[in-house]
C-alpha cells in the first residue's frame, strides 16, 4: 500500500501571472460562504495552487497571512483527490481561529463539489 505524498512542493504552486490569468480567464469556479475555488485544466498530473488575499478581506497583513497559511494547509491535505488542475483559492470573507473547523469543513465540501461537477459535466481540458 503505497500513501499519498502530503507535501507542498514548489510545482504544486502557482507563480507567474499568465498562470493566474489563464485561470480567472477560464470563468469556471465553485464557491461557498467563506471562500470561492476558481479552476482551469492543465496538462500535469498534479493539481496546483495559487492563493489570492486582497486587502479588502483582511485589511492586516498578519490576517491575510494566516489566511493564506491555511489555505495552503487545506490544499496540501486534499491535493491527493484532485485531477490535474491548476486551482486558485479566493476568500471573499474574512476568517480567523474560531473558524477554522468551518473552513476545513468548507474545503473539503468544495472539493468534493468540484469532483461531482467534473464528473457529471465530464469538461474537456481547454487550454
Amino acid at each position: 500500500m503505497v500513501l499519498p505524498a502530503y507535501a507542498f512542493r514548489r510545482q504544486a504552486k502557482l507563480l507567474k501571472t499568465d498562470e493566474f490569468s489563464s485561470v480567472f480567464n477560464f470563468r469556471k469556479r465553485v464557491s461557498g460562504q467563506y471562500l470561492v475555488l476558481h479552476y482551469r485544466h492543465n496538462e500535469l498530473a498534479y493539481a496546483r495552487l495559487g492563493l489570492v488575499v486582497g486587502r479588502k478581506t483582511a485589511r492586516r497583513a498578519v490576517d491575510r497571512n494566516y489566511i493564506k497559511r491555511v489555505m495552503r494547509e487545506l490544499f496540501r491535505v486534499n491535493q491527493h483527490q484532485l485531477p490535474g488542475l491548476d486551482l486558485v483559492a479566493r476568500p471573499h470573507r474574512m476568517f480567523g481561529r474560531q473558524q477554522f473547523a468551518e473552513i476545513e469543513q468548507e474545503f473539503t465540501e468544495l472539493v468534493a463539489k468540484l469532483q461531482r461537477k467534473l464528473a457529471s459535466r465530464q469538461e474537456q481540458p481547454e487550454c
